[in-house]
């Protein structure tokens, strides 16, 4: 697909229907959390887009947020490159190395300036630049260099979004998160350690069919994804209301898969589509698994500790003393319930999906 042809003209040319567009439209629709009556506005969006040009950077990582996104499902990695952006500097999958690759990441800002999109995964070191470097380019220096010019930017992972591990006490080499830099661009968060695979695909179909970022929450996250806790969308989670806890990793109550708060799930403090959108493709979440949430979307939960331990009480988040019980699981259910509503339409309000013009004249972030 050459980057002047739209996504229509490219399927028209390699034999795809117009009903099998439509499906992938309707299903585009449903991942980004879209009414059907949406899936005409997509379908006319993705007939006329063009493939942006992407630029991923990848600094202090574990190459884990490029792992998830290898393994998205809806749509696939492969569907996403070769169809609906062109991925032109990528560390682990592009060919090119050495001043080869570092000369296709400067024709890209050449070519497409104003309009690239930067997708970061990884924090920045800022007490020393020697700590990180490609190419002898230090992170930081190389983060401003290609933001310079991005339409916007995408921090993939905790570790951009707020820092992540590396930015955890005592913070050795200084790490900061993107938006501690470049505060004159749109940027989008999408945490976890790593990341929902179809989470990034998802925010990705959403630029490329409406040339804008998503509506955000406080933290700059797509709410389509973090708008609820984990919490309110997981399956357990009429037996917190019912007061029925696991004690131990292998009681009758793990056995019989009752909540765990008692073995420190941070679900009621994190906000992610774990519990919907899960792992391998929809197969499982780590509470399914029978692991408690660790919040890994959420900023600093390196440093929360007491990952076995429940959330000290009384939480800021929660706003109530949680006792065990089922009375006061129950309340504090409602409660923890009437506060993620009122925190999703706060974070509507502040955040309506806007243009990147808009954005970057003030009115998004």
């Amino acid at each position: 697909m050459a980057k002047d042809e739209t996504l229509l003209e490219t399927l028209q040319r390699r034999g795809i229907s117009r009903r099998s567009f439509l499906k992938f439209c309707a299903s585009t629709a449903s991942l980004m959390a879209l009414p059907p009556a949406m899936i005409p506005a997509v379908a006319q969006a993705l007939e006329q887009a063009r493939r942006p040009s992407v630029i991923w950077l990848s600094f202090q990582e574990c190459t884990g947020c490029t792992e998830s996104l290898t393994r998205s499902h809806s749509p696939t990695v492969e569907g996403l490159i070769f169809d609906a952006i062109s991925l032109d500097y990528h560390h682990t999958l592009q060919a090119a190395s050495g001043h080869a690759a570092e000369a296709a990441r400067m024709a890209a800002m050449e070519e497409n300036h104003g309009n690239y999109l930067v997708v970061v995964d990884g924090s920045i070191p800022t007490a020393n630049p020697g700590y990180s470097t490609i190419a002898g380019i230090s992170n930081r220096d190389m983060l401003l260099e290609t933001a310079r010019g991005a339409a916007a930017i995408i921090s993939v992972g905790t570790c951009a979004a707020f820092g992540g591990i590396p930015h955890a006490r005592p913070n050795p080499t200084g790490a900061v998160a993107v938006s501690d830099l470049v505060t004159d661009k749109p940027i989008i968060n999408i945490s976890g350690c790593p990341p929902i695979p179809v989470v990034i695909s998802g925010v990705l179909t959403h630029f490329l069919t409406f040339g804008t970022l998503p509506a955000l929450d406080e933290l700059g996250r797509p709410l389509a994804f973090f708008g609820q806790s984990i919490h309110d969308r997981c399956y357990r989670r009429p037996f917190y209301d019912k007061g029925l806890f696991a004690e131990s990793f292998d009681d009758e109550g793990a056995k019989k898969g009752w909540c765990l708060y008692k073995l420190g799930c941070k679900g009621p403090t994190s906000f992610n589509a774990c519990a919907t959108a899960k792992w391998n493709s929809g197969t499982s979440f780590p509470i399914q698994s029978g692991h408690p949430c660790l919040g890994c979307s959420e900023p600093d939960f390196w440093d929360s500790g007491g990952f076995y331990k429940p959330l000290s009480t009384p939480t800021e988040d929660i706003g109530a003393t949680l006792v065990y019980g089922a009375a006061a699981g129950a309340a504090a259910g409602v409660a923890l319930g009437a506060l993620n509503q009122a925190r999703k339409r706060r974070a509507q309000q502040a955040h309506e999906p806007v243009t990147v013009d808009d954005l970057e004249k003030g009115g998004g972030q």
